[in-house]
């Protein structure tokens, strides 16, 4: 797994046509608060292919 910066996310967002601020992206991912439409996004920026959302919910 390839670890970026909020910086670096921010400029990637950027190629895609996002207009977000390495700011807003700490705040909105250190409260944990953000849309699925910004989720999306930030995948896409980063490249991801896939999303394995079972891995997310416990038993």
């Amino acid at each position: 797994m390839k670890r970026i910066t909020y910086n670096d996310l921010g400029d990637r967002l950027a190629e895609i046509g996002v207009d977000e601020k390495e700011a807003n992206i700490r705040n909105k991912l250190s409260l944990g608060k953000f849309t699925a439409a910004f989720l999306l996004q930030c995948l896409e920026a980063v490249g991801s292919s896939s999303l394995l959302l079972d891995a997310w919910f416990v038993s």
